[in-house]
């Protein structure tokens, strides 16, 4: 790790740190507080895969929809209008929106083979921004005179990664330049994270290799074909068995590669001073 001690921490001229975990665990609340103190610059992961990897994706499958109505397409084949996507920290809908979700098309479900396009996409998409990590740290105190980082990941950077592999290209730029926290959840955030899902179910993105086993053992305990699957019903039933599937992905990045901080002592922090005490109490407690 960057930070090998409370001291190093302590000491750093810059302080640079990385958030994962499950969405909805206090990533982007922490990482807002760090950014209204003034010394911290927020590189949203997601809002870079929305704006630089996945825009014209999402534009273009705009268009798509627009040109079935005639009314549109005339005003778009004469350039009479444009289409845009409003996305920022707070509103990340368009991505999550292209990503969309297999099963019935009089359902808004899409086709597998569509469906798995777009989550390898958003795959090749995530590593892109996790890898232009270091641009940004150079970039946040080059043009802007921010001392400190923050480096705010999505819930799927665990999907991309073998945390296991000293090797890994990923992991291996991103501990070289952050240092990485996980914010953990307990049980009673995970059954809340699965009461909010279901309450509001949104796309995912998933590791291949899971999502062919999930899609499988959905058809075959619903007794459907692919053409009949409810999409909502579909991602609510596997949410819980992504959040399991994760769980121990999050661990051993903490464990091979950072360190670990429950999402209680994380929404702890009010300011920056709160949560320099917050990791510098955690380092203290590695074992050496």
């Amino acid at each position: 790790m960057i930070y090998s001690s409370a001291k190093d921490w302590r000491d750093a001229a810059r302080k640079k740190v990385l958030f994962f975990g499950m969405s909805g665990l206090g990533k982007t609340y922490v990482s807002n507080v760090l950014r209204d103190q003034g010394d911290w610059f927020h590189y949203s992961i997601d809002y870079r895969i929305g704006t630089r990897y996945m825009g014209e994706y999402i534009i273009d499958n705009a268009k798509a929809e627009a040109m079935k109505v005639p009314f549109l397409r005339d005003l778009l084949l004469s350039d009479s209008i444009f289409l845009g996507s409003n996305i920022s920290f707070e509103n990340l809908t368009p991505v999550a929106s292209y990503l969309g979700k297999p099963g019935n098309p009089a359902l808004g479900g899409l086709e597998m083979n569509e469906y798995r396009r777009r989550q390898e996409q958003f795959q090749q998409a995530e590593i892109h921004a996790l890898l232009d990590t270091e641009y940004f740290i150079d970039r946040a105190q080059r043009l802007y005179q921010y001392p400190h980082f923050i480096c705010d990941t999505g819930g799927s950077i665990c999907e991309w990664v073998d945390p296991d592999d000293p090797k890994d290209h990923v992991l291996s730029e991103l501990s070289g330049q952050t240092l990485m926290v996980w914010i953990q959840g307990d049980e009673d955030h995970t059954a809340e994270l699965i009461r909010r899902f279901d309450k509001a179910p949104k796309p995912m993105s998933y590791q291949p290799e899971f999502l062919t086993r999930v899609w499988a053992d959905y058809l075959e305990q619903h007794g459907c074909s692919a053409k009949q699957v409810d999409p909502d019903a579909f991602i609510r039933w596997t949410y819980a068995q992504a959040l399991a599937h994760r769980q121990p992905r999050y661990r051993a990045m903490a464990k091979n590669w950072g360190v670990a901080i429950t999402a209680d002592d994380m929404n702890k922090v009010r300011d920056a001073n709160d949560f320099d005490e917050l990791i510098e109490r955690t380092l203290e407690a590695q074992p050496n």
